[in-house]
């Protein structure tokens, strides 16, 4: 295998084996990227003079045709990685595109472009998933259902409040993309290894020509970023995987017998290879389990890189492995959610089963309450109720103020949301 650092000496077979690891086969997730990248760096260069604008011609062509192999999956590398397969199949102009970079570089730039593509499909997603929970909120927003403390019985509550609570949860986690959006926005190409380079490089050039908002000015902080950028962005996916994680175990609760609220189509489940009767809400079980592997994914990035002093290590190799994946990851689980929750059925009289009663016991003592006794002895009156085994409730629910079941305020959590929607400058990256 030949290398682009190639001193006239072979390396032994083990150690090649060990070094590349597994870059080749992430390395194909990073082409069309990488070639990007490399078209906005040699349209710099001609624009200050170290390369020919006949030469940028023929390139620029050359490159589009394998951005085009990338994308369409028939990119093949035969060398060392991607970087030196496009050199490469450039031919003797291809000698010409480093000038100005170091792979340290090259790579931090290519995850980040990676990085924004994936984030963009992302809150895509995230959008559509939201509005989905909206939906069925205010289909379901007079269907009500027990509220939980502790597993107990607390307090009435709807299915709408529920599926409410979830839309509002992805404001946060949108929020947090949104973060994890702006850290990945800072352009490293142009730091070279990590010190800068003696070429008259224009780095604002290339910062507008591959649409980021800003710089990494600091040519170590852009090398201090890998890892560090992998991490934030890592972190933003957890707290999205919290909140699918938390959805999905709330489903397979829901749907046991023991609960009964929700209702999966039986083409939804799975089966026993013992017992007949099994219905197993598989698909719920399964984005839990995922969403619990994405949240420590940002302390895998952190034992990696942790104590590592600045600079560029090849630990960092390592990130590819544990980053890259975790994209299609979160794309299954919220495909698979998008796909199962229009189906899901609700079980309509839940409150009338006596089971229920005591979920009514604040309401009798704000009835009391508001009948002139003071809070304290209404809430002694209705306990010994309880004890006793007398306790009825046969007035109305009066839940009006922001945010119950009677007010879910969901035009005011579409409208968060789409505050930070409107934030993202996704136009200005097509651009």
């Amino acid at each position: 295998m030949k290398k682009i650092w190639d001193k006239g000496f072979d390396n032994d077979p083990q150690i090649d084996a060990f070094t590349v690891g597994k870059d080749q086969e992430l390395d194909l997730l990073l082409a069309p990227y990488d070639i990007e990248g490399t078209m906005a760096h040699i349209t710099m260069l001609s624009e200050v003079g170290l390369l020919e604008a006949d030469e940028l011609s023929q390139l620029l062509p050359a490159l589009e045709k394998l951005r085009q192999e990338a994308l369409q999956g028939q990119f093949e590398i035969h060398g060392e990685d991607v970087h030196s397969e496009v050199e490469a199949r450039l031919g003797p102009l291809g000698k010409k595109v480093h000038t100005g970079r170091s792979r340290n570089d090259q790579v931090a730039l290519d995850i980040k472009l990676f990085t924004r593509a994936r984030i963009r499909r992302t809150v895509e997603k995230v959008e559509r998933l939201f509005n989905l929970f909206l939906q069925r909120a205010d289909e379901l927003k007079d269907v009500p259902m027990p509220g939980y403390t502790h597993l107990q019985v607390a307090m009435p509550s709807s299915f709408g409040l529920w599926l409410g609570a979830y839309a509002e949860c992805l404001c946060d986690d949108l929020t947090l993309l949104k973060a994890a959006w702006d850290i990945n926005g800072r352009n490293p190409l142009g730091s070279a290894a990590g010190y800068g380079s003696s070429a008259p490089l224009d780095r604002t050039r290339t910062t507008q020509l591959l649409g980021f908002q800003d710089l990494a000015y600091n040519s170590i902080y852009a090398q201090m970023g890998r890892g560090r950028c992998e991490r934030t962005v890592a972190f933003a996916y957890a707290s999205l995987a919290e909140t699918l994680g938390k959805f999905a175990t709330d489903g397979c609760l829901f749907v046991s017998q023991n609960f009964g609220f929700l209702h999966l189509p039986d083409a939804y489940t799975t089966g026993s290879s013992i017992m007949p009767q099994k219905k197993n809400p598989d698909v719920f079980e399964l984005v839990r389990a995922h969403c619990n592997r994405l949240q420590g994914i940002p302390n895998d990035i952190r034992l990696i890189t942790g104590n590592l002093p600045s600079g560029y290590f090849r630990d960092m190799q390592l990130l590819k492995e544990i980053y890259l994946p975790l994209f299609d990851e979160m794309d299954s689980c919220l495909d698979i959610l998008l796909h199962a929750i229009p189906d899901i059925t609700v079980e309509k009289d839940l409150m009338t089963r006596p089971l229920y009663e005591q979920a009514f016991c604040v309401e009798e003592v704000n009835r009391l309450v508001q009948d002139g006794v003071p809070f304290r002895d209404a809430y002694r009156q209705v306990g010994e109720a309880v004890q006793n085994g007398t306790f009825h409730f046969h007035g109305q629910l009066r839940r009006t103020h922001e945010g119950s079941s009677g007010n879910l305020c969901l035009d005011k959590i579409r409208e968060r949301f789409q505050q930070v929607l409107a934030s993202f400058p996704i136009d200005t990256v097509g651009k």
